[in-house]
């Protein structure tokens, strides 16, 4: 399933930033009851796979209500959301923490007030739901590694179990890597490495996954699948409901949680305006209902649910995170480092992503000198350091500034970014002059 705009017909509607109900599976209801019927206004960024099959089945539970749709991405939404009468959103509904965090922040919500017997507040480190009531998590995905067996096996690879073993010789330029600073679902991804491994091994890591890197993905969230169902890339870094649209569709890959892993949570808020709150919460009390989360489920969309009860009617092979989240694989602690993402994202963009050929050859030389028993230690370490320390990354004058920049808005470097890719150009020529003087 693609994280893309509704399909065509669904484009005529979003023309007028609403969706039409969907057909009632139910017994026709009266011409009174019909007219009658209140709108639910659902800003979403869910494609039309998913918000048209909540759609039908909603208004057969609630045949009183009727939802309407307003598509827009992470950053168009926080736009619309702080417009007078919040643009007329009764409930935003999407996989955007940072979006529902911020929004918090401005009073953009009134309280959820529904029924959340049954649903857990955390997932290992993780926590489910709004500390202060305004919003909650309703599905999940997790982060990992799509791979093409066929292009391993070629390649004499195994499948890696943790994002340490993507550093080996082996797997240079057989990976496809997301840019944080332009994919929205990656500067978790970065995080999560640097909070499992510790910053400054972190961005070791970092380094030699970026340098063993053959494609950057700087267009959206399935190229990433794309270029290893091609074969064009071996291993690719994604989360996980991307990976399961192309295997449901036949595309002969896997995918495989690592031993440090997160989630990229989707939440639900009511928001401060809502015209209709009644409705807006029935919406949130179906979504997170047992039949809301069953349909979350199906193999064109196939996300975690946040209902452990779930689990027990999905077949054997169906990840379980709680499951999962008891060995230690969901220790990622999102809201401890939140503040941070921003900065994060676009560190390593500028040092990372920006020359990255340059990086490439380094890392290509590194380990040609290794292998051949050379002692390139010190051109290792300098190349493999972060370029600030967490705490300059945790200042609180260096997160706002970065704290505008929207998910997902591709914006423009500014002075201090241009001033990184700067300093990691010196730092490359210096790793260079290193590994000359080394015979490497």
């Amino acid at each position: 399933m693609k994280n893309t705009p509704p399909c065509q017909s669904s484009r005529r509607r979003l023309l007028l930033g609403l969706g039409a109900a969907a057909s009632l599976a139910a017994a026709p209801l009266s011409a009174a009851t019909v007219r009658e019927r209140k709108p639910v206004v659902v800003l979403t960024s869910y494609n039309d796979e998913v918000f048209s099959r909540f759609e039908a089945a909603f208004e057969k539970a609630w045949p009183q209500y009727k939802l309407q749709l307003v598509w827009k991405m992470p950053h168009e939404a926080q736009t619309l959301l702080r417009q007078p009468n919040q643009g007329g959103i009764d409930v935003y509904w999407s996989a955007s923490p940072r979006n529902f965090a911020a929004l918090a922040r401005d009073g953009a919500w009134q309280q959820l007030g529904i029924d959340l017997t049954g649903l857990p507040e955390r997932i290992g480190k993780a926590s489910l739901r709004d500390s202060d009531g305004f919003y909650t998590v309703t599905e999940m995905a997790g982060y990992g590694f799509i791979v093409n067996p066929n292009a391993l096996a070629r390649l004499q690879l195994k499948p890696p179990t943790d994002w340490t073993d993507l550093t080996q010789p082996g797997y240079a330029g057989n990976i496809v890597l997301p840019n944080p600073a332009r994919v929205g679902f990656a500067p978790v991804m970065i995080d999560l490495v640097l909070q499992a491994y510790g910053w400054d091994k972190g961005w070791a890591v970092w380094s030699a996954i970026a340098g063993n890197a053959g494609s950057l993905n700087e267009r959206g969230s399935t190229f990433v699948t794309d270029e290893v169902a091609s074969g064009r890339q071996a291993l690719g870094l994604t989360i996980d409901f991307f990976a399961a649209s192309a295997i449901a569709n036949g595309a002969p890959l896997r995918f495989a949680y690592p031993k440090h892993s997160g989630i990229n949570p989707a939440h639900i808020a009511i928001t401060r305006h809502a015209a209709n709150p009644a409705g807006a919460r029935a919406f949130a009390n179906f979504v997170l209902s047992e039949a809301g989360q069953r349909i979350i489920t199906h193999a064109d969309i196939h996300k975690l649910p946040v209902r452990p009860a779930i689990y027990a009617k999905l077949p054997a092979d169906y990840f379980n995170p709680f499951k999962a989240a008891e060995q230690g694989v969901f220790d990622y602690n999102g809201d401890a480092t939140r503040n941070r993402l921003n900065v994060v994202a676009a560190l390593f963009e500028q040092t990372l992503i920006r020359d990255h050929g340059e990086l490439v050859n380094l890392w290509q030389r590194i380990h040609r000198a290794e292998a051949a028993g050379k002692d390139v230690g010190a051109a290792r370490q300098l190349l493999e350091a972060p370029l600030i320390s967490q705490e300059e990354a945790a200042a609180p004058a260096l997160q706002q500034a970065f704290r505008a920049r929207l998910e997902g808005a591709n914006p423009e470097a500014g002075d201090l970014e241009r001033q990184w890719q700067a300093a990691s150009q010196s730092r490359r020529a210096g790793v260079a002059g290193l590994l000359t003087a080394q015979g490497a």
